[in-house]
């Protein structure tokens, strides 16, 4: 039966594998006569395998067709923890690319960001691991990741469409590309930054969109919001202190998932914090900042927690969720595991939701 050589953009699902593919693996990582699954489709874009082996007209024997079984062995399935550090890793190359002098590739951009973005909108909770993933040494290309993905469900969350969405995450991901212009010994300086240091650090969004501003496949409104991710509605903000009438809605979203996430990691001179708490802050402490129907979006999705979700609070207890107060969503009654107590955390604000407790 006659196989054709199909590229991934215009592979679809039910089409059959027609040989064996393997990608610098022992084993194959999918075997002959399987049938493309999304699952698959995600497996490609983590090898970066640009073509396919399928068979022509797709009627071979179906007595041979693993549909419900995805067979690639279990030290290639594509976890998103798997497909984010490859992710981390090609995006930290471009970075370095761009120290060097090298123009933004926005087709390498697309191809880092949209596995990840694919699995994050089938799976908000993701989200609240992206702190866990980080490290100091690299919190630079952690970021520019991270703000993309939190981006992208903010935008979801809003009502925007699929392109909307996918170029918001473009959006976040390349909010900070600038910083590539910043010299390394203020960018990675340990000690506090000098007045002058301060200057040449808020002049990255201005690096950023000079980086961009010629893709033509990046909209306006999206070079617009990177560089105006760091302003603030009261005109607090930088590289020219707009208020809230100039300032456009995807410059707020992607602000709202930069602080979310450089606020939930360690960095050199602070722990990481819970994504409740940093919300509340956001909320409450940085009100008047930043729109608050994106804020609103954020917490929702951060306070969405089905009734009878385990989560730990700051005081290492766990508890069940009971019942989501609606006016404070991010502090539900909680009932304790140990003591089978109901804990209401609006009455005890001393304490909150330190983590989700996905694995017992």
């Amino acid at each position: 039966m006659e196989t054709i050589h199909v590229p991934i953009s215009e592979l679809r699902v039910g089409k059959v594998i027609s040989e064996d593919i393997f990608a610098n693996t022992r084993y194959p990582i999918i075997f002959k006569n399987t049938m493309i699954s999304h699952e698959h489709l995600q497996v490609f874009f983590a090898f970066n395998i640009s073509r396919v082996p399928v068979y022509k007209d797709g009627k071979e024997a179906q007595s041979e067709i693993k549909e419900a079984e995805i067979v690639v062995p279990i030290e290639a399935i594509p976890t998103f923890k798997r497909i984010y550090d490859n992710s981390i890793e090609q995006f930290k190359k471009e970075f370095k690319n761009w120290e060097a002098g090298a123009k933004v590739d926005i087709t390498k951009a697309r191809k880092i960001i949209l596995p990840l973005l694919e699995m994050v909108l089938e799976d908000r909770t993701i989200i609240f691991d992206l702190n866990e993933y980080s490290n100091p040494k690299d919190y630079l290309y952690h970021h520019c990741v991270a703000t993309a993905l939190i981006s992208s469900v903010i935008a979801q969350k809003l009502g925007y469409d699929k392109g909307i969405t996918i170029q918001v995450a473009i959006g976040g991901l390349l909010a900070d590309c600038g910083m590539a212009k910043v010299h390394p010994r203020i960018r990675d300086k340990k000690t506090t930054l000098t007045e002058q240091e301060f200057a040449e650090i808020y002049k990255h969004p201005i690096y950023s969109y000079n980086m961009v501003k010629d893709l033509t496949i990046l909209k306006d409104t999206m070079k617009e919001a990177i560089f105006q991710h760091h302003e603030r509605l009261n005109g607090s903000g930088y590289p020219k202190g707009e208020k809230i009438a100039n300032i456009s809605t995807f410059a707020q979203i992607i602000a709202v998932a930069d602080v979310f996430h450089a606020m939930t990691c360690e960095r050199l001179y602070r722990t990481k914090q819970s994504s409740f708490k940093v919300i509340e802050m956001i909320n409450e402490s940085e009100f008047g900042k930043f729109d608050i129907k994106v804020v609103r979006a954020l917490i929702d999705i951060v306070a969405d927690l089905p009734i009878g979700t385990i989560v730990e609070l700051s005081n290492l207890e766990q508890g069940e969720v009971m019942f989501i107060n609606k006016f404070a969503p991010t502090r539900p009654l909680i009932k304790l595991s140990d003591s089978g107590e109901i804990f209401d955390l609006e009455k005890n604000r001393t304490f909150y939701i330190s983590r989700i407790i996905t694995n017992l």
